[in-house]
């Protein structure tokens, strides 16, 4: 029976180190007898000092095998080396000279010291030029090795694999296209790069040409016959990513992207880690400033509570807090399946990092005081709370209990033990609330800020919009409809929403949180707003297929609660600058404080346990600047969807 035939995979060359001491053991006694001999050249005086230069290289050989073993120069594979390896051997060759310099003149003396030896002499400056020799002869062994490895794969030595072209000649595409070179899984052959940089033009970067500008990429893609086009700038913006893909999509080439760099922060750039090109690449910003040092200051050693790590906020919150070194993370969710996979997902990723599932409900005040006693938690990122706006029309009660109630108790319990610092993930929505969701977390809001005030400690709270990919949200919805053949459901042409990726929004989050000195609202400047029509346009377009044509997109009108556009702060509210360009902080924001807070929160969950929708409308009506909050729900619940 034939067997299939294999793909060729990439073998570098691996001498093992018992051959690496092996060459070693010769090159340090032609260190040794070439640095007598081009001090003294090969006549008589080298003969005279033969003797001498036999005792150095036992010296030598005793002395400097040790010393390079005891700087890992025998524990590395010389085929990968580095220029971190260059500076191991620099100190490694230094350290063994000394070494053998002490061994000489300890040598000398003893030959002075000896009445029936007649002493030579010695020659001082050998030392120097065996310690120039070894740094040639052993290094240059070492890197022969790493020239040979990177001869046998070099792009004219490349036997088949796809043609890969590369979008971008900066750092991130030039380790592309290094691993595409040296790993031996990877049937991939980088023909070149394409950059608009034109002082990168004619460049050659691993032995790859630069071959020209994103412009010219039809016409490489037929010239290089070109596999795939590989995207590998982690910084560009949403508008240069689509202007990328457009490109390919007209010239029929397949193409994947590396993610952005929110997503890369903490984790390496490589080819395990390109992907398809989804949304959330052609509506993410170019990064801005990132104030790491704050960041790691304020949660490096702590222990962190992190409410609804279950969810895409709460479990990438954990993700982003992880790489920064707390000394535990609490992970507190009222769903234990997906409080089980952010634990199994963060665990893999953090093995040495302490944590802690607690399966709990936010509206449990015992609950909530038990989990505060037996963890003590030093910071606070409160994001559980029900968030669907639709959904919460017809289940105020269940609105006004988890996002009120709920944050009451968190709370009260970071005040009762001490916690250092809480911050509360809002929602633009929570502006001139016209859903029950959008007036639950305003309520929130003055909670977490009242409690600020009073014990001046800084509790703040963060507001943004819409986040792609989370549950719930409108992205995966349209991905389910256009896999099912359609039509895609959009409510209105006009409907309009701020949008953020996950990683960007949590990033910022943790930026908020390190300013926060007590009583803020920070707001994430969000950009421009998104028309849904055009989101649904690009998801279908990005499952290969044609809006109108393979995929229709019906309107179905607004659903209760929505507005077709929505505010991130008061049109009143006073604001200012932060020191990060990309979040602002709020003045006033408290419209609502102390005993008269404390009675309408009161009222409220009275209201909700009792049932009473209509009055707790009413009271946010009453209670919140602009509110116009409707329940008046539609006779089918596909107007939800």
């Amino acid at each position: 029976m034939q067997t299939a035939k294999q793909p060729s995979h990439k073998a570098r060359l691996v001498l093992p180190n018992k051959f690496v001491l092996l060459g070693d053991v010769l090159l340090i006694v032609v260190a040794a007898l070439g640095a007598f001999a081009l001090r003294l050249d090969l006549g008589s005086l080298f003969i005279f000092y033969f003797p001498q230069a036999v005792w150095m290289a036992i010296l030598a050989l005793l002395i400097k095998p040790a010393v390079y073993y005891a700087f890992g120069l025998y524990r590395r594979v010389w085929a990968y080396a580095s220029i971190w390896e260059l500076l191991v051997i620099i100190v490694a060759v230094t350290a063994a000279s000394i070494g053998l310099s002490l061994g000489v003149l300890l040598l000398t003396t003893i030959q002075q010291a000896l009445p029936n030896v007649r002493y030579l002499g010695f020659p001082r400056s050998v030392l120097p030029i065996d310690w120039l020799l070894s740094l040639v002869l052993v290094g240059g062994f070492r890197f022969a090795l790493r020239v040979v490895g990177e001869w046998r794969f070099a792009p004219g030595n490349a036997n088949g694999g796809r043609h890969v072209l590369v979008v971008g000649a900066g750092d991130a595409g030039a380790l592309v296209v290094r691993e595409m070179q040296r790993s031996s899984y990877i049937n991939y052959n980088p023909v070149g790069f394409v950059d608009d940089d034109p002082l990168k033009q004619k460049q050659r970067i691993h032995n790859v040409p630069v071959l020209g500008t994103i412009s010219d990429l039809p016409r490489l893609v037929t010239q290089k016959h070109v596999d795939e086009v590989v995207i590998a700038i982690p910084s560009a913006s949403g508008a240069v990513l689509r202007r990328i893909t457009d490109i390919c999509r007209q010239a029929k080439v397949p193409f994947r992207t590396m993610p952005g760099i929110y997503e890369l922060i903490g984790g390496q750039v490589g080819i395990n880690r390109l992907r398809e090109v989804n949304i959330t690449d052609l509506l993410r910003r170019a990064p801005t400033h990132m104030e790491h040092q704050e960041i790691g200051r304020r949660l490096r050693d702590k222990r962190v509570l992190v409410t609804g790590a279950g969810g895409s906020i709460g479990r990438e919150l954990c993700r982003q807090i992880a790489r920064w070194s707390p000394s535990s993370i609490i992970l507190l969710g009222h769903g234990e399946n997906s409080i089980f996979e952010a634990l199994t997902e963060l665990r893999g990723a953090f093995p040495g990092l302490p944590m802690y599932p607690v399966i709990a409900d936010v509206r449990d005040r015992d609950r909530m005081y038990s989990v505060f006693d037996t963890h003590r938690p030093q910071l606070v990122f409160h994001a559980a709370a029900h968030k669907h706006v639709p959904l919460m029309e017809v289940n105020v009660e269940e609105a006004v209990t988890n996002n009120i109630l709920g944050t009451r108790n968190v709370v009260e319990m970071s005040l009762t033990w001490g916690v250092e610092r809480m911050t509360l993930i809002s929602t633009d929505k929570a502006i001139r609330p016209t859903s029950v969701m959008g007036a639950t977390k305003r309520i929130a809001e003055l909670i977490t800020l009242d409690a600020a005030h009073r014990s001046g400690l800084p509790f703040s709270v963060v507001r943004f919009g819409n986040v792609l990919g989370s549950r719930g949200s409108v992205v995966p919805f349209f991905k389910r409809q256009i896999a099912r053949g359609g039509p895609v459901t959009v409510t209105h042409p006009d409907m309009k929403r701020y949008f953020m990726t996950i990683p960007e929004a949590v990033h910022l989050v943790l930026q908020a949180a390190a300013l926060g000195d007590g009583g803020e609202v920070f707001v994430l400047r969000m950009g421009e707003q998104i028309r849904i029509l055009d989101l649904a346009t690009d998801l279908i377009r990005l499952s290969g297929l044609e809006p109108g044509r393979d995929i229709e997109i019906v309107f179905t009108g607004i659903r209760p609660g929505e507005k077709l556009s929505e505010e991130l702060w008061d049109r009143w509210a006073r604001y200012e600058d932060t020191e990060h360009p990309d979040i602002l902080r709020l003045a006033e924001e408290d419209i609502l404080t102390g005993e008269a807070l404390h009675r309408v929160v009161d009222d409220l969950i009275h209201l909700a346990r009792q049932g009473e929708r209509e009055q707790i409308i009413r009271i946010f009506d009453e209670t919140i600047p602009g509110a116009a909050v409707s329940i008046q729900p539609p006779a089918e619940m596909t107007a939800y969807l």
